[in-house]
């Protein structure tokens, strides 16, 4: 007799999220911009792996290949972590759930906000039509996942994945591993064309290591944008606001 398949949750989920690993791993519905950064990621890296690292372990200190590595990885795993998990998404309610919340309001739509006691404090929950239920404090429905997430920040396209409550430690992580790293490469690239010049001129050192002076333009025409951003979410983080809640 032929074993019944069990239905998991994730085939039948209601958001637009795309699934892989047999529900393990999840993304957006379209992780192109994720891929673009992840290139950008490791082909910069490769090119200071493979050019900047062995001259200047030799020039400098042994210990800058280390280094990179290090901050390299962290990065990385950052990444991978935050556009590849929940960002803290709240299930929809069941079909009866929502009959008895419209069978509560005779037949009409709930309101859009309700009020309740949390420890004496009014609190207002707002109802999401969508996911027909009241959805916490500081969740919000993501137009283009199609899902309430809680503690919602914003949705980021360059880590293809909402950031929410669930992930967003890994991605303060991942932004400000990035500026460092950032920071680092471009330092190791001008410190390389520099070394090089010594003696040759600006002209011989960029002929000698054109991949140097391609990892020093990228790093400084994304750099700003890469600190501001940590910059950012630190003063988000020591205020306990959201992106969300700041532009709001």
């Amino acid at each position: 007799m032929a074993s019944r398949r069990v239905t998991r949750k994730w085939e039948v989920f209601a958001g637009r999220n795309r699934f892989w690993c047999d529900g393990r791993l999840m993304t957006a519905p379209h992780p192109g911009v994720f891929l673009l950064t992840l290139a950008l990621i490791c082909g910069t890296c490769a090119l200071h792996f493979a050019f900047d690292c062995p001259f200047l372990a030799v020039r400098v200190s042994a210990a800058v290949p280390a280094v990179g590595a290090a901050l390299f990885v962290l990065t990385l795993a950052a990444l991978l972590r935050t556009a590849l998990s929940d960002p803290g998404i709240i299930p929809r309610a069941a079909t009866a759930e929502a009959a008895a919340l419209e069978a509560a309001e005779a037949g009409r739509p709930p309101p859009r906000a309700r009020e309740v006691l949390v420890r004496g404090r009014p609190v207002k929950l707002k109802y999401c039509f969508t996911c027909k239920m009241f959805r916490p404090p500081r969740a919000s429905h993501c137009s283009l996942c199609d899902n309430c997430v809680d503690r919602f920040d914003h949705h980021c396209p360059w880590v293809g994945n909402c950031v929410g409550k669930r992930n967003y430690r890994s991605f303060y992580t991942f932004v400000v591993s990035l500026s460092f790293l950032a920071v680092f490469v471009f330092a190791c690239a001008v410190t390389h064309l520099a070394l090089a010049a010594r003696g040759a001129g600006v002209a011989a050192a960029l002929h000698a290591s054109p991949a140097s002076a391609l990892v020093a333009a990228v790093c400084f025409l994304s750099v700003w944008s890469v600190l501001g951003l940590a910059g950012f979410h630190t003063y988000l983080a020591s205020t306990d606001q959201t992106t969300n809640e700041d532009v709001d």
